[in-house]
Order: C-alpha cells, then sequence, then structure tokens
C-alpha cells in the first residue's frame, strides 16, 4: 500500500465523517464549520488525483470567501431554531426517500468500482497545463452544463437576497421620510423642575405647618 492509498483513504474517511455532521449538527455554525473541513478535505483529494487548479479554486472560492461570508452571516442573523425545526417531521418521509435513492446510487457506483477497477489515471506529461484543458472542456464540450449551473446560481442568490429582505415584525425599523417631518413639539417638551434647595424649603415650610 502506498502512502498516496493511505493518504486517501485517511481524507475519505474525515471527508465522511464531516458531511455526516453537516447534517447532524444542531447548530448552524457547527455545522458551517464541518463544511468548510469537508470542502478543505475534498480539495486535498483533488490534489492526489493531480487536479491542483480545482483544488486551489475549492479552497479559495468556497472555503475562504463563500463559506466564510455564510459563517458570519449565520453568527449575527439572530436565527430562531425552533421555528426552523417545526415542520422537519412532515417533510421527514420525503428526505428519507430521497437519502435512500442516494445511498443506493452511490453504493451501486463504489460497489462497481471495487469489484471491478478501472484503469490507472495517467501521469500528466511534462509541461501539462490543467488550468487550459479544464477551461477548454468546459466551454467547449460542458458548456450547457455550465451554463445550467450559472442558471442554477443565480436563482439561489436571488433566493438568499429575497430571505434576507423578509419583513420581519420583532424588530423596529427607522423611516427617514418620517424623521425629516418630524417638529420640535413632537419631539422636545418642556418640564419645569424644581431646584434642589426650593424642594428643600418646600419640604421644611411643609413640616413646620404640621
Amino acid at each position: 500500500m502506498t502512502v498516496t492509498t493511505v493518504l486517501f483513504y485517511l481524507f475519505a474517511a474525515i471527508l465522511v465523517v464531516a458531511a455526516f455532521r453537516v447534517v447532524t449538527a444542531r447548530s448552524p455554525v457547527t455545522a458551517a464549520m464541518h463544511l468548510v473541513l469537508a470542502f478543505f478535505t475534498a480539495a486535498m483529494l483533488w490534489m492526489l488525483i493531480h487536479v491542483e487548479f480545482l483544488a486551489l479554486l475549492l479552497v479559495l472560492v468556497y472555503v475562504g470567501a463563500v463559506m466564510v461570508l455564510f459563517l458570519f452571516v449565520v453568527m449575527m442573523l439572530d436565527i430562531d431554531m425552533s421555528e426552523l425545526r417545526a415542520g422537519t417531521r412532515a417533510y421527514m418521509p420525503l428526505g428519507m426517500v430521497i437519502a435512500a435513492v442516494m445511498v443506493a446510487e452511490m453504493s451501486f457506483v463504489l460497489a462497481r468500482t471495487w469489484w471491478e477497477p478501472g484503469a490507472a489515471l495517467p501521469v500528466p506529461p511534462e509541461g501539462y497545463n490543467n488550468t487550459l484543458a479544464i477551461g477548454t472542456a468546459m466551454y467547449t464540450e460542458y458548456i450547457y452544463g455550465i451554463e445550467i449551473a450559472a442558471v442554477l446560481l443565480l436563482v439561489g442568490m436571488v433566493a438568499a437576497i429575497s430571505l434576507t429582505l423578509r419583513r420581519r415584525t420583532d424588530v423596529k425599523r427607522n423611516v427617514p421620510s418620517e424623521q425629516l417631518k418630524v417638529q420640535r413639539a413632537d419631539r422636545v417638551r418642556l418640564v419645569n423642575v424644581p431646584a434642589q434647595r426650593e424642594r428643600a424649603a418646600a419640604t421644611e415650610s411643609a413640616q413646620g405647618d404640621k
């Protein structure tokens, strides 16, 4: 067993555990941190098969930008977890069916590759440009898939923006136009408060009268 094989099984085990914790973690911050670990471990797996460009892209874009932004949003927003878990039981049967189908598909693929392993990956020649090859394949052979993925990401971005702009009843909002229309009499009230000496003198005179 080579060092590459040992590293593959080690990174694969870490990736499976991190992905499981993303689904089962109760805290969204904990789930986000395990998702960062899953992305980073997947990047290490890509490095093992000499796909350096995609590995660095995964670390820089997803781990360094998207997940950090998501983590800050989760930490700053006041998310009511009890409200989010309210409809979990209603969607549990559908979720279990989808999870079973996904597990069956992955088991079929893994079992087929385990019993019938394919040929080893060819070693890239000297001076091979991985970035150029990926870009050529993306924008020639897989152009329609890239366009569909771009539309899905755009829809997800619009949905995320619409969720952040939702109206909340427990937040006090300021209306600048109403603030500009306010008069001094609406905000300032003059109250005649007697001085401390006058109050003390009034108290002594009241006690003297008694």
